[in-house]
């Protein structure tokens, strides 16, 4: 009998969930069959049979989540009771009931209770870190026990995160830590854009605009000890709301696309997006990412740069604003722009310089 573990997905990914199975116990299997969906940095990827043979046990199941290098299921091949390709084998003590290692749980905040708070605590399940203290120093009362058990009777069980959302909230805990965050805000006037502009395309435009004047933006940071490596091509993540999660498949070398070819490439990458087909590589090695989320609402926002990018551009909603013109108040329409960068490696000369790029270009009638 062999084992088959996860594969290496590329791009430094370290686990994925498992989605679906495509064979189950006793099937018979052919070298590069569908063998299990998994879900990974917001794709789903089918992973093939390395081989044929007999499946003898499914290791994971769907919602596990699963380390790189770890058994996903075990089969006998074809024409032999115990021979094949094996990859990733189980140690013998194991095969009888493998489980995934976990992480370890983050270290505990330290917490001022006496011990009879911690006693009500445990026994109503409250976790002490996340309890707002009103004692004295900082110590959590009875009152402020009972206060957050009462909260979270009344908010319903906890629903553990999957698929999408566990790969942006793992994200966005690694922006947290590494990123050093800071924002600049203005707007841009387009009252004299053509009717029937495409703000995306525009904006897309624009960005190509501000890249160009401080490239320094359209880079990647790679630690204090490797610097950063700025890029010659402008590969923008488009960020796209779906009820799953926050996607964002990179729209690729935009600076030497006409506007045919990026409208196409628009629509293509939100039918995959809705299909849920995008394929792994269109979400990866984007060089800066374009949030419009005025298009539900909102002006402004200190945006989250993902590393190894150090800035994202966000768009929020159009409106009318009364502004002076030669002296004179009048309506224009504007839309209200928020850069967040990486102040480690940006400076904020060079942030407020790619931002008037931005707008100077989007200032343009055509």
């Amino acid at each position: 009998m062999t084992t088959f573990a996860l594969p290496d997905l590329g791009e430094g990914l370290q686990e994925a969930e498992i989605v679906a199975w495509h064979v189950g116990v006793g099937d018979h299997v052919v070298a590069d069959q569908p063998l299990v969906s998994v879900e990974t940095d917001k794709a789903v990827v089918e992973i093939p049979a390395p081989q044929a043979g007999r499946i003898v046990k499914l290791i994971c199941e769907p919602g596990d989540i699963v380390q790189t290098g770890a058994p996903l299921v075990a089969f006998e091949a074809a024409g032999t009771a115990d021979a094949g390709t094996v990859v990733g084998t189980l140690p013998e003590a194991a095969e009888a009931a493998p489980e995934q290692a976990k992480k370890p749980p983050p270290e505990g905040i330290a917490v001022k209770a006496t011990p009879a708070v911690r006693a009500l605590a445990r026994r109503l399940g409250v976790d002490l870190s996340v309890v707002s203290a009103s004692g004295a120093e900082g110590t959590v009362t009875r009152a402020d026990v009972e206060r957050a058990a009462a909260a979270i009777a009344g908010a319903g069980p906890a629903e553990p995160l999957h698929g999408v959302r566990r790969a942006m909230a793992l994200k966005m805990e690694r922006a947290h830590a590494e990123v050093v965050p800071a924002t600049v805000m203005d707007e841009a006037d387009i009252h004299d854009w053509a009717t029937d502009s495409d703000v995306t395309l525009r904006l897309v435009r624009a960005v190509v605009a501000g890249c160009a004047a401080e490239p320094a933006l359209n880079a990647w940071y790679l630690g204090r000890d490797e610097g950063r490596r700025l890029h010659r091509k402008v590969d923008i993540g488009i960020a796209m709301d779906t009820p799953d999660g926050l996607f964002v498949p990179v729209l690729r070398d935009v600076g030497n696309r006409d506007a045919d070819d990026l409208r196409q490439g628009l629509e293509r990458m939100k039918a995959d997006v809705r299909a849920r087909s995008v394929p792994a590589e269109e979400l990866r090695a984007q060089t800066i990412t374009l949030s419009n989320f005025g298009m539900f609402g909102g002006r402004h926002a200190a945006l989250v740069v993902v590393p190894p990018q150090v800035a994202i551009l966000g768009a929020g909603r159009i409106h009318d604003k009364v502004v002076a013109r030669a002296g004179k108040p009048a309506v224009r329409r504007v839309i209200p722009l928020s850069l967040t960068f990486d102040h480690r490696p940006i400076m904020g000369g060079e942030a407020s310089r790619f931002l008037s790029a931005v707008i100077a270009d989007l200032e343009k009638p055509v």
